[in-house]
């Protein structure tokens, strides 16, 4: 059984990672929209990610005797000023999200509630993965974007990325 405070967090985290899939689909779109179907696939993966962490929380707080509550979730209100702003928002969030996850963890520790630790170190660990990504496409963009060629060939690169749903063993 989870203690409430962990429980709280971590069902308010689902709509956040909800949240995430909506918004990396609103940058997706934004892409697509601009001709960049690698942009737009990349970020429809992510999306796919995102929504993939929300249910394994989901499944960890009902493997632990809690009831999943679902909220409303936000539209996206992103100003796309150029090329750069969806890259640079996804970094913003993934962030938000490290920051998200690192309150829970500290929570967890605090309440020695140490199988949320545990599962918790697989996001912990993701999260790394997801801004150094996020960071990777905006020294790109950086790099190639300004340059017609360098844009096409990037775009051309992100269209090959690969869906891999997770693998994480919950308890």
């Amino acid at each position: 059984m989870l203690k409430k405070e962990i429980y709280e967090l971590l069902n308010t985290q689902i709509n956040k990672e909800l949240f995430s899939a909506y918004l990396y689909l609103d940058i997706s779109n934004h892409y697509i929209d601009k001709g960049l179907e690698g942009l737009g696939h990349w970020y429809e993966v992510q999306a796919m990610e995102e929504k993939d962490h929300a249910f394994l929380i989901k499944q960890y707080i009902q493997n632990n005797g809690g009831k999943v509550v679902l909220y409303a979730i936000e539209k996206p209100e992103v100003n796309y000023k150029n090329l750069r702003t969806g890259m640079e928002e996804a970094l913003k969030h993934e962030i938000y999200i490290t920051n998200a996850i690192n309150v829970i963890y500290e929570k967890a520790i605090e309440m020695k509630d140490y199988k949320t630790v545990e599962f918790l170190n697989w996001f912990v660990k993701e999260q790394v993965e997801e801004e150094k990504n996020a960071e990777d496409l905006l020294k790109q963009f950086d790099l190639f974007g300004s340059d017609g060629k360098g844009l096409y060939m990037m775009d051309k690169d992100l269209a090959a990325r690969a869906y891999n749903p997770p693998s994480l063993v919950l308890s």
